[in-house]
């Protein structure tokens, strides 16, 4: 029997990025998804592979993505909340401003896609406790947050070098990305436990032992320069993780699946000056290597055989209630 592997995509839309970049075209929350949605679903029905989406309330509150949102739903794959604003300092939000970013964001994805989130993946990676304590109060089964990688440094230093964004702004995002030491992290899933409720942590997969990302776009980024190269480190990447016993989480993103004839605005992200059959060419071959070596499922399917198990746990910090509430 193959060992379990999952695959999620954050769904990331355009205005998502620009607000990152610091491009204030974002305040009129452009889209791609009529565009990359029906493209992506089209991949996916090819390969009969069912995956967990991870997509932004505010998202699923513009008309315009209504239903490229349904269609996800409807073609049966798992929907997650990826927060609300998508705002990448989530780990700075206070009890009162995670409780309405989560009314809201829950709101809108099951009005939008008929699905109650049960998972949920902070922007650019941002934790806290208070978020945990917040998804465990909410009753959610899962976190998909940890990055266990020594790379977020660097990755945060290019981004703020390659953007537009002001002082203050970088101040925001200095933790974008994570730190070095979320290298040290685990790779298998584990529990976060707080006054008798849990939570299973599922990590975005790295590679075992040297802990260099694995997703999709890191992936691209290597095909740049040879796409022989990535596939070689992506069997290398899953050859790791079989002999260290890993079950892998496979993350991607929109812009894996989208050139530059798509959306020239969008060419300040890394490969995005590359047409978009190159890309997908490499993406779908990694999607296809994964699924030869593993039994890929979504999510909510891979953390409920986790639950089967004996997971080590992880205590938060117990902070009365209402004590952060000057926070908030």
């Amino acid at each position: 029997m193959k060992p379990l592997a999952s695959i999620s995509l954050d769904l990331d839309n355009k205005w998502a990025y620009l607000k990152a970049h610091g491009d204030p075209q974002w305040e009129s929350y452009p889209t791609y998804f009529p565009m990359i949605v029906p493209r992506v679903l089209d991949i996916l029905e090819q390969r009969k592979q069912k995956i967990t989406f991870f997509v932004v309330g505010q998202d699923a509150e513009h008309e315009i993505n209504r239903a490229p949102l349904k269609a996800i739903a409807d073609a049966g794959h798992e929907i997650a909340n990826h927060s609300y604003n998508h705002e990448p300092w989530l780990h700075l939000y206070g009890p009162k401003q995670l409780q309405e970013e989560f009314d809201k964001s829950e709101a809108a994805i099951e009005n939008a896609t008929g699905q109650v989130p049960i998972g949920f993946r902070g922007p650019g990676f941002s934790l806290s406790d208070e978020v945990l304590r917040t998804l465990m109060r909410r009753g959610y089964q899962y976190d998909g947050t940890s990055f266990p990688t020594f790379l977020g440094p660097v990755a945060r230093a290019y981004y703020f070098w390659s953007s537009g964004l002001s002082k203050d702004q970088k101040e925001d995002r200095k933790e974008l990305f994570g730190r070095f030491t979320d290298g040290f992290k685990t790779l298998a899933p584990y529990r976060f436990s707080w006054r008798g409720r849990n939570i299973v942590e599922m990590p975005v997969t790295t590679m075992p032992i040297f802990r260099l990302p694995i997703h999709g776009s890191y992936l691209l980024f290597l095909g740049q320069y040879s796409t022989w190269l990535a596939k070689f480190y992506f069997r290398f990447a899953l050859k790791l993780c079989k002999l260290t016993s890993v079950e892998p989480h496979f993350l991607l993103h929109p812009l894996d699946f989208m050139g530059v004839e798509d959306d020239e605005d969008m060419v300040f992200f890394p490969t995005m000056d590359e047409p978009s059959s190159k890309k997908i060419k490499l993406i779908t071959e990694c999607i296809d290597i994964l699924k030869r070596e593993f039994n890929v499922v979504t999510m909510r399917d891979h953390v409920a055989q986790a639950r089967r198990q004996e997971l080590p746990a992880s205590t938060i910090s117990v902070v009365p209630e209402g004590a952060r509430a000057d926070m908030a």
